[in-house]
């Protein structure tokens, strides 16, 4: 019967065990709470200016620490490169959101804060027609970023391969492709197969994927080493194929009738443009009122610019709402008839069959998400973009506006978006009825949102590493401490069972004899 007299004793000792626990836990929560470092990437697209500012623990140096997004800021008004004539406009737009970039990160942070700029592909065409303006323009937004008080990294013009290539490196990054930390505090290789990405901007669209293929055009090549691991990628960005872009070409390949010239001898013809045109994208019975200036201010449309040119002259444009009709123009806008490569997309470019799991984000997934909000379809496969994109094109503006009061201003647009987004990826990119339902479309990742700013600043802060990273500092006191607390619970538990079982026995024993 003595054993039995030591249960209480027991029980108390590891009762005592547990309480000292529950006060160490505490106070140790409150010595060891957590630093961190932060970064700021300013994605200035050619639609608007975003920016994000991420955060990973400070003791995670050499790409281990888990980056994650913090907060972010979107810009009133349109991108930089709206502002070309007006290039400190473009460094006065960003003050709003380096305002609270300052006040997110905490002071004694700011000077360790490294924050980039990379302009995409408004900026590219700005480069192209006019690189004083762009230069311009950059430097506006250097000196701006520069007077507030974080370490500025540079700002630079992102190629279409780049752009491509860092969304690529967002979305598997996020989705822990690459590698994985675990319960003790290794990394380690999770085995995953990495995700294509597909990026539908306001100026270009981007697709990319690993590919065991050979890419016979050098140009849509990348090898990345990422954590002992290559990656061969195939990436293209098709610049003018960005929402904006489309819908300004659209409306150009509508408008324009050439009309033979008064000299006869000439074998040139100008281009004049009716005072009203039908188009088959609108809804039916919704009218508008276009200048040409909002249309052939581009070089996406340059070469449909008629001479002579009168930007401020108006052009009614009248909706008709017919599906057919919307689907043929807009299919005039691609090139599928010459290839000088084994296969091509469109525009006699290459590329290999799209295959394994994408997510589409940025336009695509608004697109989508429009899509599945007004008609109830899940577009998952393309005979349901096919029917949800019939039903958008044949509602009315009012019928659109009860469903999507928020996107006023962009209903007339979402028939000709829905259609584009189904002849780019069907017919353009080769999707069918297998490979699209591995198609997701998302805005974001957890809390973080999906493009390529965060790509662009682990590959340009060094938090890409491209060997393997070894073991690192295992897991913090405060969780020792937890798991100790649970371990001298359940022993606790065991002992007071089995001491509980063993004076049972004896008092059985003993009413025996």
């Amino acid at each position: 019967m003595q054993s039995c007299g030591i249960v209480a004793p027991v029980a108390l000792l590891l009762l005592g065990i547990v309480g000292i626990l529950l006060l160490v836990i505490p106070t140790l929560d409150m010595k060891e709470q957590p630093e961190f470092s932060y970064g700021i990437v300013l994605d200035a697209g050619s639609s608007h200016t975003a920016m994000y500012v991420y955060k990973w623990p400070s003791d995670k140096q050499n790409g281990t620490g888990i980056v994650t997004q913090h907060s972010e800021c979107h810009v009133d008004g349109g991108g930089i490169s709206s502002y070309a004539g007006t290039p400190d406009g473009a460094g006065a737009s960003l003050e709003t959101c380096m305002k609270q970039a300052v006040r997110d990160i905490p002071k004694y942070r700011h000077h360790l804060t490294p924050i980039y700029l990379g302009a995409t592909a408004g900026m590219r065409l700005l480069n192209m027609t006019s690189p004083s303006e762009s230069d311009k323009i950059l430097q506006y937004v250097k000196d701006k970023i520069r007077s507030y008080p974080f370490s500025f990294r540079g700002a630079a013009i992102l190629t279409g391969q780049e752009e491509g290539t860092y969304g690529w490196v967002t979305v598997n990054y996020l989705l822990e492709n690459f590698i994985k930390y675990d319960f003790v505090g290794r990394w380690l290789s999770p085995g995953k197969k990495t995700v294509g990405a597909l990026d539908f901007g306001g100026a270009s669209t981007q697709i990319s994927f690993v590919t065991e293929d050979a890419v016979e055009d050098k140009k849509n090549k990348m090898i990345l080493r990422l954590y002992s691991r290559n990656y061969t990628l195939y990436t293209q960005s098709f610049l003018c194929y960005g929402r904006d872009q489309m819908l300004r070409r659209l409306l150009a390949f509508l408008m324009k009738v050439l009309v033979p010239s008064s000299l006869p001898s000439s074998p040139m013809q100008s281009q004049e443009y009716r005072s009203s045109i039908f188009h088959p994208c609108y809804p039916a019975g919704h009218n508008v009122s276009i200048t040409l200036d909002k249309v052939f201010e581009s070089p996406c449309t340059l070469k449909e610019k008629p001479n002579p040119y009168n930007p401020h002259a108006a052009v009614i444009v009248m909706g008709t709402g017919h599906y057919q009709h919307c689907l043929g123009n807009v299919s005039s806008i691609f090139s599928f008839s010459s290839c000088s490569f084994s296969k091509c997309s469109f525009d006699g470019v290459f590329q290999p069959k799209a295959t394994g799991s994408f997510m589409a984000f940025s336009a695509f997934y608004y697109t989508h998400y429009f899509l599945q909000r007004t008609t109830g379809i899940t577009a998952a496969s393309p005979s349901l973009l096919e029917g949800a994109s019939r039903a958008v094109c044949n509602m009315t503006f009012d019928e659109m506006l009860k469903k999507a009061p928020d996107q006023e201003k962009r209903l007339q647009d979402y028939c000709t978006a829905s259609v584009f987004l189904q002849v780019l990826m069907v017919r353009g990119y080769g999707f069918d009825e297998f490979s699209f339902p591995q198609v997701s479309f998302q805005r974001k990742v957890g809390d973080t949102s999906i493009g390529w700013a965060l790509g662009y600043m682990l590959s340009l802060s060094s938090l890409l590493p491209g060997e393997s990273v070894a073991l690192r500092k295992a897991l913090r006191p405060e969780a020792w401490v937890c798991l100790l607390f649970i371990f001298a619970l359940l022993l606790l538990i065991m002992v007071m069972y089995l001491l509980s079982q063993t004076c049972r026995r004896k008092k059985g024993s003993s009413n025996v004899i």
